[in-house]
């Protein structure tokens, strides 16, 4: 190993690092080396560089000072992780499984999630959808609300993800993560309403909130109708903490317009609940791999909708096609690659 001298790491006026007079000459054996290309001074980040900029920059202090990019997984590496994270691993078992650091799966999620809702916000327009149904699936930061600190309750506790799918195509066209309440479902609904090209049958579960939220959006262009599920007596006490009463019947609701009676239904909006948990870690119940952060939970999201519209082939619409193929938004079945490019652009 070379000798090692003590790093000195100064600022200039603006914040930034200034050359170090002294320099610290790390292992050459070091997975982790790194080449400076203006002085061809071998560094590591964890002697020799400061990140900057949200971590894009890395400084050699070593000798010349001098800004260069980080270093970035290879489009292979990060569409291994970006597949693992869609299937319903976790953060931790996504980067044991692919050898990469926990911070970097991280970012990689922020990222791509970013650049996934972006795409689809701007995508998912002039759909010619005809038949929507509406529900909420349960999840939380952090903790559960009980649970929550009092300094965390801004930012900590129930979750709910609102979902709006047609039931023909099986696209989900609008989503929203936020709290179970009339201000959310006016959001979901007026921003469903703009994605849509033409007049609609709506189902949704009999929650109130839904009602002023349609009118608001629709106005009277709607056929709106609820589907109240009726319940029997409460589960024993060992089960009702994880489940459900049990569901003795349905009944539908007109509230607006002349709904189809054969299509007054939640189905294919609670199989899709199901689809959720199974895909994202985040909403497995009995785990603890809940979402830390409302903001991860949200790139998580956008993720997993960005992979089931574009990526991912429905059974019900044959092996080859998509949501989004068959609401005409795609040509093809996404890659993980081309999403990954979404970032790229971005």
């Amino acid at each position: 190993m070379a000798a090692t001298r003590s790093l000195s790491l100064t600022q200039d006026d603006k914040g930034m690092p200034a050359s170090s007079e002294a320099f610290s000459k790390p292992s050459f054996s070091s997975s982790d080396n790194l080449i400076c290309s203006t002085c061809f001074f071998t560094i590591t980040p964890l002697y020799c560089i400061l990140q900057l900029f949200a971590r894009r920059l890395l400084i050699c202090t070593a000798y010349c000072s001098t800004y260069h990019a980080m270093n970035k997984l290879s489009i292979q590496r990060r569409s291994q992780i970006i597949k693992t994270l869609v299937e319903g691993n976790s953060i931790r078992a996504t980067y044991r499984m692919t050898d990469t650091a926990k911070g970097t799966v991280t970012r990689l999620l922020v990222d791509v999630g970013t650049a996934c809702a972006r795409y689809q916000d701007e995508h998912l327009r002039d759909l010619t959808c005809r038949r929507i149904q509406c529900d909420e699936i349960w999840s939380f930061v952090y903790s559960k609300q009980k649970n929550v600190p009092q300094d965390k309750r801004d930012f900590a506790g129930d979750a709910w993800t609102w979902v709006a799918m047609d039931a023909d195509t099986k696209l989900v066209p609008s989503w929203l993560v936020g709290l179970r309440d009339a201000g959310y479902a006016h959001e979901l609904m007026t921003d469903l309403a703009s994605r849509l090209s033409h007049h609609v049958q709506l189902t949704t579960d009999g929650l109130k909130s839904y009602l002023s939220a349609v009118e608001d959006a629709f106005g009277s262009d709607i056929d709106y109708a609820q589907l109240i599920k009726l319940y029997g007596a409460d589960p024993t006490e060992t089960q009702r903490r994880y489940s459900p009463a049990d569901c003795i019947g349905t009944k539908p609701n007109v509230i607006q317009g002349n709904p189809d009676p054969a299509h007054v239904s939640t189905s294919y909006i609670e199989r899709q609940n199901l689809t959720m948990r199974m895909s994202m870690r985040r909403f497995t119940r009995l785990t603890n791999g809940f979402s830390k952060k409302i903001e991860n939970l949200e790139h998580a999201v956008a993720l997993h909708f960005m992979w089931y519209n574009f990526a991912r082939p429905h059974s019900s619409l044959g092996s080859l096609n998509t949501p989004a193929m068959a609401a005409g938004v795609a040509d093809h079945v996404w890659s993980a690659e081309e999403i990954i490019a979404l970032t790229d652009s971005n």
